[in-house]
């Protein structure tokens, strides 16, 4: 299935679906679903109803095939137990296994899925996102998913397409779009915690940074840069760790601030001008003010032209 939208005018916008503009075809004939960030759901209805409504209104099964089917789809989301309940009895991920459900066992050839999941739980959120990944890629439907977190588009996998402001930025599989941003707007959106950028004169294989920091460049990303002598390195948050290694680059500051979440910490550390974030697996206490040492392989620094455009991304000879 191929899906396009017009984003470039959006007051005549289509959305073609197989080729076919479906934006002005009833609700009741669109081959489609959709599940929103709010728990929608019909409050008079029960939840076997509600899930029900999409095959009703179908009318092409029998009173027993529908009842197969519901409970079929309630057994693969756990809330057989709350069938008879109405949705104003559920709790809030309950409500939203509800309404994913209802959109699921409709089968459509096309699935929107705005946030459906931001508004759950941390553990909720995990559980459905693991329960989703493994419904789609046993199904033949269409998924498309909004999210604006980074880690789930990752989890998620597949294809993503990477949006800033309304414009397209880049689109392919996930992980290419990840591993290799072709810019650094780019970088910026799919990146989180943010992606630390860094402006810095290049000369004889030595990138210069503010504060009199000179990073050792590979041969190459040395090779990516013939007759250019400025650029934008850009380090993620992960690749900083505080535990040195062979060939690191030891970038020397104070603590800014340090966040504790979940088995991870934030570390915000500063040095002049300088600012820049480490991620660093495990519970760490690091007073603030304090001296600290960070270190990462400047074979994991990207490399953006002034325009903005990538150069270099690690794991590659260049683009």
């Amino acid at each position: 299935m191929r899906v396009m939208a017009g984003l470039d005018r959006p007051a005549e916008g289509k959305i073609i679906v197989d080729g076919a503009d479906v934006t002005g075809v009833p609700v009741r004939e669109r081959n489609l679903a959709m599940v929103y960030q709010q728990f929608i759901n019909y409050p008079s209805l029960s939840v076997f109803e509600n899930i029900a409504s999409p095959l009703r209104i179908a009318g092409k099964l029998s009173d027993d095939q529908i009842k197969k089917k519901v409970s079929e789809m309630a057994e693969r989301l756990h809330i057989s137990a709350y069938l008879d309940r109405s949705p104003s009895a559920l709790s809030g991920g309950q409500q939203q296994r509800t309404a994913l459900a209802r959109a699921l066992i409709k089968q459509a050839s096309l699935l929107l899925l705005d946030e459906p999941l931001v508004n759950l739980d941390y553990k909720l959120r995990e559980e459905l996102r693991r329960e989703l990944t493994e419904l789609f890629s046993s199904g033949e439907t269409t998924v498309v998913y909004a999210t604006t977190e980074p880690l789930e588009a990752l989890q998620l996998g597949g294809q993503t397409l990477l949006m800033h402001e309304g414009r397209v930025l880049q689109h392919g599989s996930t992980l290419s779009v990840f591993h290799k941003p072709m810019s650094v707007q780019a970088a910026r959106t799919f990146s989180d915690p943010p992606i630390n950028l860094f402006e810095a004169e290049v000369s004889s294989g030595v990138a210069h940074l503010s504060d009199g920091i000179a990073v050792p460049l590979t041969s190459e990303q040395q090779s990516t840069l013939t007759g250019l002598s400025r650029v934008t390195l850009g380090l993620r948050a992960h690749c900083l760790h505080a535990t040195p290694q062979a060939e690191d680059f030891a970038l020397q500051g104070t603590i800014d601030l340090a966040e504790i979440s979940g088995s991870e910490t934030f570390v915000h550390m500063k040095r002049g001008s300088l600012a820049l974030v480490a991620q660093l697996t495990g519970v760490h206490e690091l007073a603030l003010g304090s001296a600290a040492t960070m270190h990462f392989q400047p074979g994991e620094l990207f490399i953006f032209n002034t325009d903005g455009t990538l150069i270099y991304a690690p794991g590659a000879a260049g683009v």
